[in-house]
């Protein structure tokens, strides 16, 4: 039986206002292990607080969220910073590198808060560029890298913790359409690969190749039928 990796039951975020702005409205989602699923929508329509809502950074103002099978609703501050950084890997638009860094080293540094060993954080970093085609550049500088070179070693960041979900933000939103598409493809080799993925994005050849398409608009989710 497939895990359910994410559940939004009639989860909504109100912002104080006069009147109150209600930036998602009774959302419901179901994210399975192994699902690559694409959420589209324009700016302003809500894709911003739902990223904050999947990636723990933010709670709702109703409904129930649950990560792997477990009720974000009540966890502390403390618990939900330590299932956020075991369970969740993000990938944004911007590449976020220490500059004065390497390669590995950038990558390493995700471990820094989580309750991994000390011993073998190289070799895992290792890996991690290794999977994503970057074994040739350990120890190179980020501003020798080309652009997507380095969004190729946030992807690896991301991916060192054995995350339960890889939460892309615009992934591709400062890279060229064939740097585009090599981070894309990047990403079916790693769903074919069995990991979960949830991509944000307005751009609608991105999310072309996602498994499934969720729209959201005006705080209103809905899913395309393939």
């Amino acid at each position: 039986m497939t895990a359910t990796v994410v559940e939004l039951d009639e989860v909504s975020r109100e912002f104080a206002g006069t009147p109150p702005v209600r930036a998602l409205d009774g959302a419901n989602l179901r994210i399975d292990e192994g699902d690559y699923v694409a959420i589209v929508g324009p700016s302003g329509s809500g894709k911003s607080t739902l990223l904050h809502l999947l990636g723990l950074l933010d709670q709702p103002t109703h409904g129930v969220y649950r990560l792997d099978g477990i009720d974000t609703q009540d966890l502390t501050e403390r618990d939900r910073a330590g299932l956020r950084s075991s369970r969740i890997g993000f990938v944004f638009q911007s590449f976020h590198l220490l500059g004065h860094r390497t390669t590995v080293e950038n990558v390493m540094l995700s471990e820094v808060y989580r309750p991994h060993s000390r011993a073998g954080r190289r070799e895992r970093a290792e890996a991690a560029l290794t999977q994503v085609g970057l074994s040739h550049r350990l120890d190179a500088y980020p501003t020798t890298l080309s652009g997507g070179e380095r969004q190729r070693v946030a992807v690896a960041r991301a991916l060192v913790g054995k995350p339960s979900l890889l939460l892309a933000d615009e992934p591709t939103g400062n890279l060229d359409s064939v740097t585009s598409a090599q981070i894309l493809d990047l990403f079916d080799e790693l769903h074919e690969g069995g990991l979960t993925l949830a991509v944000i994005t307005h751009d609608e050849d991105v999310s072309e190749r996602a498994q499934r398409r969720v729209r959201i608009n005006d705080g209103q989710m809905t899913e395309d039928v393939r």
